[in-house]
């Protein structure tokens, strides 16, 4: 099955067609069921078989007389679980609306528009059910952001998954950078990615995505970035729809979104369990961590918003308060400054993560370690420390786990 399962229920013929067509436009439903009339009960057998048909969200369209509707939108509501309720019908009865809301439909569409509307919603639904079956075990998401450029960013990212995947497995590396260079850090040359996935997302299931993987010997999957700009923004529904089917089949997903701050930033923040912003402890890293924050502030994302310094080295009466207050965002991590020895390893493709001795390595296990720790905690309830050349140490006002509690 490829996009968002939706059954239709109506009473008028010319409405079911038109709804066809509106969830056909938005590329992210499809119809698996469809019927002209409502149940008259618990046991009908239009209940059947909506369930048999394994909807993920049914639409109820919302005649004059509104009884039957609403009494189906409670029906569906106390027969079936985990199913997406959208009401559908006229906005000029504040009364139906309410109606209808309480009776169970989370959504009300307004039936005389076009399918924006309708993508909209399946979108918010979407983001919604990833959000909470990471909650139940699925994968975590953790978006690296770049204060600046040359800040390292993509170099963490790249690290932080190799080191996920070698103490954990299943993670894929997701290069949603303006110009993908996590290919040219782990040394691959891949055939497809982002925008492959993203142009095929009416037809991708999980044998597809798994094709457009390139894999590393250590067995990270990355979902290559473009070699050009992207020619267009990815929609909502388009990042929801494929960030659905990545929690799905992966335990960790890494996102190396480097300098890049545009709608996609904003929501790829909504969708993940911590965003990690990259800075060096200098006026230009920390004055830009400050805007991306103010940046995220229309969204969600700022409350996962966490910063992780690189190549840190202390600086006499600069204390991480200092940090902090300037940009609004909790040091989560400090890696220590080995630029002689990174260098190489990107030159060469070869992550430091790979390497035993240097202690810059063992700060990145580290850092993949507490995130994967605090991820699969069930209540998140303990707090991450700080850390700092390859060791976790406490700091004064521990820092709370709480922003990567899944679906927060």
């Amino acid at each position: 099955m490829h996009g968002i399962a939706v059954a239709l229920l109506t009473e008028d013929e010319d409405h079911l067609s038109a709804l066809q067509s509106r969830l056909e436009a938005t590329r992210l439903g499809q119809a698996v069921f469809s019927h002209l009339g409502f149940p008259a009960g618990p046991t009908d057998a239009i209940l059947r078989q909506l369930q048999d048909s394994r909807a993920e969200v049914v639409i109820v369209d919302i005649p004059h007389d509104a009884q039957r509707a609403i009494r189906t939108i409670e029906l569906i509501r106390a027969t079936t679980q985990q199913i997406g309720i959208f009401a559908n019908g006229a906005m000029t009865h504040p009364a139906t609306i309410v109606a209808s809301m309480r009776a169970g439909a989370g959504e009300y569409l307004d039936h005389s528009t076009g399918s924006e509307p309708l993508l909209e919603a399946l979108t918010r639904f979407s983001s919604s059910r990833t959000r909470t079956l990471g909650g139940a075990g699925k994968a975590r998401i953790f978006t690296f952001l770049s204060a600046k450029g040359g800040a390292g960013c993509t170099t963490a990212a790249v690290n932080t998954a190799v080191a996920l995947q070698q103490s954990h497995g299943n993670v894929v590396l997701v290069d949603f950078a303006p110009i993908g260079h996590s290919s040219l850090h782990l040394n691959l040359r891949p055939q497809f990615g982002v925008l492959d996935a993203l142009q095929n997302l009416h037809r991708l299931d999980a044998s597809l995505l798994d094709g457009l993987m390139t894999p590393t010997k250590e067995g990270l999957h990355l979902l290559a970035g473009p070699q050009q700009p992207y020619p267009t923004e990815p929609t909502p529904g388009e990042l929801a729809r494929l960030f659905d089917l990545l929690v799905h089949h992966y335990r960790f997903v890494v996102v190396d979104a480097s300098s890049r701050l545009d709608p996609t930033t904003r929501l790829l923040s909504d969708l993940s369990n911590a965003v990690l912003v990259v800075a060096q402890t200098d006026v230009v890293s920390l004055w830009s961590a400050g805007r991306i924050h103010t940046f995220l502030e229309e969204g969600t994302g700022r409350d996962r918003l966490r910063m992780v310094l690189n190549r840190y080295k202390k600086i006499p009466g600069f204390t991480d308060e200092d940090v902090e207050q300037v940009t609004n965002c909790k040091v989560l991590w400090k890696i220590p400054n080995a630029f002689q020895s990174v260098s190489p390893s990107v030159d060469h493709g070869t992550p430091i993560v790979l390497q035993d001795g240097p202690e810059v390595s063992r700060s990145y296990r580290a850092l993949a370690a507490a995130l994967a720790e605090a991820s699969s905690n069930s209540d998140g309830s303990p707090d991450l420390v700080y850390g700092t050349e390859g060791a976790r140490k406490k700091a004064p006002g521990r820092l709370s786990l709480s922003p990567l509690r899944a679906g927060q």
